[in-house]
């Protein structure tokens, strides 16, 4: 890729007394993070400041080449209706390219995506601080929350985060996975865990039709499961699942679900809080009144069971629990009651935890920035949203609103002149061409994207698209955009 000079979109006499008497808004924005909560960042500030007849340039930094975070890499690949959420983040980003040459500065509308560009290390927090009006933090969660119990460390015990990692391809992980168990623990009543399950019960070759990458297909056919178990510390009334993924688990084929009459005591769908809840309450009732099945694959669903221990002699050889209830008050209470497992393998979906940027403030117990709506610190400029600002917790919809806090509170600062003005016009992208960094942009995005098309079109089962998973390779066909033929 070409070095050439390049010039701001922004006069260099843009000073901080301008920001403040402007009638309208003149802004350069850095958002860290190109998933869901970045993306929807970007947009929605575009979108205000077109609003304003501002100019505006983002750029939107991600450590992986390709865009879209845990849409791209945190799903299971069964899931075709993520593609209209990748959709709608494609037209996000789509919706406002660079500025044409002579376009008035008031109809200006930018937003660059910066891909294979990890911030505190190819470029620190404060050279963006340097060259930007503000730095909006959405790195997200991807790492696994920690579970504290005896032998979470033997070999066998796996994190549910990285397990999604490899069977989505992720560039940073190991190409092979373990699949030796016959049965298996997943600890956790969320979605997550049922993703894992799903793909741990499922025969490979239904899984062929999808986006899959070729190494996950091969170490999924070879697979030794027959039995998964998914555990949660609560009871039924209080599964974290959402309707369509239980659903799906029961479509899966020859699988067998797997239910216990004492988890149920008590449990009446009539009584569920919300209608979502009643869906399921009455879905997992069907699944009690299927006859003995034959499959050859059985997929167990454990309620009230709190994880204690993991056993085994240098590696998993079972997992043990107590027993729960609630008591009259509501509450979670442990009842002496133990009850032991044989497996080979442990899968802990228990929570994400949030990926800190270096020289951010960082608050360790909670694994989030500390925020207040979203402003970061004392000084304004220095903003988050997403996972990262408010913790793993809530689904697309509360992205888009925690979102709407942040950039409203953003706004809000650079309307009242508290925004200091970029120290230096230095296009970033000519700071990550002189340190050599190989970053990559949407145009290379869409190389990708079209290669992997053509990938999944001339499979041997053909598919939609088949993932690039080794880093470099991503990087170099977006970069020189060369197709496989």
């Amino acid at each position: 890729m070409a070095v050439t000079a390049r010039t701001s979109p922004f006069p260099s006499e843009h000073t901080e007394s301008i920001l403040m008497s402007a009638p309208t808004l003149s802004l350069r924005v850095a958002i860290v993070g190109a998933g869901p909560a970045g993306i929807y960042a970007g947009n929605l500030l575009a979108t205000a400041v077109k609003e304003r007849g501002g100019a505006l340039e983002i750029d939107l930094f991600e450590s992986l080449p390709a865009p879209y975070g845990l849409i791209r890499y945190g799903v299971a690949p069964d899931h075709p209706r993520i593609k209209g959420i990748v959709n709608s983040l494609h037209e996000m980003l789509d919706a406002f390219p660079d500025t044409a040459e002579g376009e008035p500065a008031a109809s200006r509308r930018t937003i660059r995506f910066i891909g294979n560009v990890e911030v505190g290390r190819d470029i620190s927090l404060e050279e963006l601080r340097e060259r930007y009006h503000a730095v909006i933090l959405a790195t997200g969660a991807i790492r696994d929350a920690a579970l504290d119990i005896p032998g979470v460390d033997l070999p066998g015990s796996y994190g549910a985060a990285d397990f999604v990692a490899w069977f989505d391809g992720h560039p940073d992980v190991a190409r092979t996975w373990p699949l030796e168990a016959s049965s298996v623990a997943v600890i956790g009543n969320g979605n997550v865990a049922l993703d894992v399950a799903r793909v741990l019960a499922k025969h490979a070759v239904d899984l062929r039709s999808t986006e899959i990458p070729d190494n996950v297909l091969e170490g999924l056919e070879s697979s030794a499961v027959t039995d998964v178990h998914v555990f949660g510390r609560r009871g039924p009334a209080d599964i974290k699942f959402t309707p369509i993924e239980l659903r799906e688990l029961g479509e899966v084929n020859d699988v067998d679900i797997v239910l216990h009459d004492e988890d149920f005591d008590g449990v009446d769908p009539a009584s569920a809080t919300n209608n979502q809840l009643k869906v399921m309450l009455r879905t997992l009732n069907s699944w009690r009144d299927r006859p003995a099945g034959s499959a050859s694959r059985r997929l167990h669903l454990h309620f009230w069971h709190a994880p204690v221990e993991i056993t085994g002699d240098g590696r998993v050889e079972g997992i043990r629990f107590e027993k729960t209830r609630t008591d009259a008050e509501g509450r979670l209470v442990r009842t002496g009651e133990f009850r032991d497992y044989d497996v080979q393998a442990v899968y802990r979906a228990v929570g994400y935890y949030g990926t800190r940027v270096v020289d951010a403030p960082f608050d360790e117990a909670r694994g989030v920035i500390p925020n207040d709506a979203g402003r970061v610190d004392a000084e304004p400029g220095l903003y988050a949203t997403g996972w990262i600002k408010r913790g793993p917790v809530g689904l697309i919809g509360h992205t888009k609103s925690d979102a709407l806090e942040t950039i409203t509170n953003l706004v809000a600062d650079a309307e009242a002149g508290l925004l200091t003005a970029a120290k230096t016009d230095d296009d970033v992208l000519d700071v990550l061409d002189a340190s050599g960094t190989a970053y990559t942009t949407w145009d290379g995005w869409l190389a990708l994207d079209a290669h992997e098309r053509h990938l999944g079109e001339t499979h041997r089962h053909t598919r939609e698209r088949v993932k690039v998973v080794p880093r470099e390779e991503q990087v170099a066909v977006s970069r020189d955009g060369a197709l496989v033929r």
